[in-house]
C-alpha cells in the first residue's frame, strides 16, 4: 500500500510517494494552470501512485483554508479562489484512502520539526518567503493550527510605512511588500528590467541599485514582521525556507537590523533567526509526516501543569 504527499503551491503542484523511512521519492511537479487546476492535480497524483492502491496521503496547501472542512482557497489560484474542496475530490480518486490536510505552513513547521532546525525546539515560527509569504507556529512543542486551520498566516501581518495593496483585499500586509514576486513588482515600477524574483536577488548580488533597494525594503519589512510576530507568541527561533529567502546579504542584512530595532523586549534578546537546512520541497516533506502520523500532530499541547 502506497502513501502519498502532495503540495498545493501557489504556482506548482508537487507530489510524491512516502517510503518506508518517510522520505518522499518519485517527485513529480506540474506548474498550476490557469483553468484545469484539479485535472492537473489529478493526473500528477495518479502519476505517482502509478497504479498501486493507496492507504494514505498528507495534502499541504497554500492559504487561506479551511481545515476542517477540507477545502482550500488559494489566494495566487484564481479558479479555487472561492473553495475548492481538495479532501472530498482526493477521497474520491483513491476510496477508502486516510486523507489529512492542512494549510502549507503548518506542513513546513511539521518538516522543520521533523528533520530540520525545529527540531526538539518548543516554541517557534517557521516561514517560508517566496512567491507568497508563510508560516507555522510551533506553541509547546506541537503545530499550531488555529480556528480554521490557519494559524501562522504571517504574510498577513501588516507592517508600517508601506500603503500597499494586498492580494487578499488589505493593505500594507509583508506579503505585499517583501515577497519575490511583489519585490520583483516594485523593482519593475522603478525601471528595472527584469521579471522573476530569482532574477532580482541576482542583480541585488551584483550590485544594481534598484535591486539592492529593492531586496532592502523587503528585508526590513520582514524583519518588522518577525519581530510583531516573536513579541506576540513569545517564541525564541524562527526558521524561513523559500526560493526568496536564499536572496543573501542584500536581504538578510536589513533584515537582521530590522530585527535588532524592534525586538527590544528583555523576553526577545537572543532572538534566533536563520535560514531554512531544508530545500523547497519542504511542504511536501510535511505533507509526508502528516500522512505517516499515527496520531494527530496537530493535537492540543498539555500545558506541564499538575492537575489540582
Amino acid at each position: 500500500m502506497a502513501i502519498l504527499a502532495l503540495d498545493i503551491g501557489a504556482t506548482k503542484f508537487a507530489a510524491g510517494v512516502v517510503d518506508a523511512a518517510g522520505a518522499v521519492t518519485a517527485v513529480r511537479r506540474a506548474p498550476v494552470p490557469v483553468r484545469g487546476v484539479w485535472d492537473v492535480c489529478r493526473e500528477l497524483l495518479v502519476s505517482v501512485a502509478d497504479g498501486a492502491a493507496v492507504s494514505a496521503i498528507g495534502i499541504g496547501s497554500a492559504g487561506p483554508v479551511d481545515e476542517p472542512a477540507g477545502i482550500t482557497k488559494p489566494l495566487n489560484i484564481p479558479e479555487w479562489r472561492d473553495g475548492f474542496p481538495i479532501v472530498a475530490a482526493v477521497r474520491e480518486l483513491f476510496p477508502g484512502a486516510a486523507v489529512r490536510f492542512a494549510m502549507d505552513g503548518a506542513c513546513l513547521a511539521l518538516a522543520e520539526q521533523h528533520s530540520g532546525a525545529l527540531h526538539g525546539v518548543r516554541n517557534a515560527l517557521a516561514m517560508t518567503v517566496s512567491s507568497g509569504i508563510g508560516g507555522g507556529i510551533i506553541v509547546d512543542g506541537r503545530v499550531s493550527l488555529g480556528r480554521t486551520g490557519n494559524a501562522g498566516h504571517i504574510g498577513h501581518i501588516v507592517v508600517p510605512g508601506w500603503d500597499v495593496r494586498c492580494a487578499c483585499g488589505g493593505v500594507g500586509c509583508v506579503e505585499a511588500v517583501a515577497s519575490g514576486m511583489s519585490s520583483a513588482r516594485w523593482a519593475r515600477e522603478q525601471g528595472w528590467p527584469g521579471e522573476t524574483g530569482a532574477e532580482l536577488a541576482r542583480a541585488a548580488r551584483a550590485g544594481d541599485p534598484i535591486a539592492v533597494s529593492a531586496l532592502a525594503r523587503a528585508g526590513t519589512a520582514l524583519g518588522q514582521a518577525i519581530s510583531s510576530a516573536a513579541a506576540l507568541l513569545d517564541i525564541d527561533t524562527v526558521v524561513i525556507g523559500g526560493g526568496f529567502a536564499h536572496s543573501g546579504e542584500p536581504l538578510w542584512g536589513p533584515l537582521r537590523v530590522a530585527v535588532d530595532r524592534h525586538a527590544g523586549l528583555g523576553f526577545l534578546r537572543g532572538l534566533r533567526v536563520e535560514l531554512s537546512r531544508l530545500d523547497e520541497g519542504a511542504t511536501l516533506v510535511g505533507a509526508a509526516v502528516l500522512a505517516c502520523s499515527d496520531t494527530d500532530p496537530f493535537a492540543t499541547a498539555t500545558s506541564g501543569f499538575p492537575e489540582e
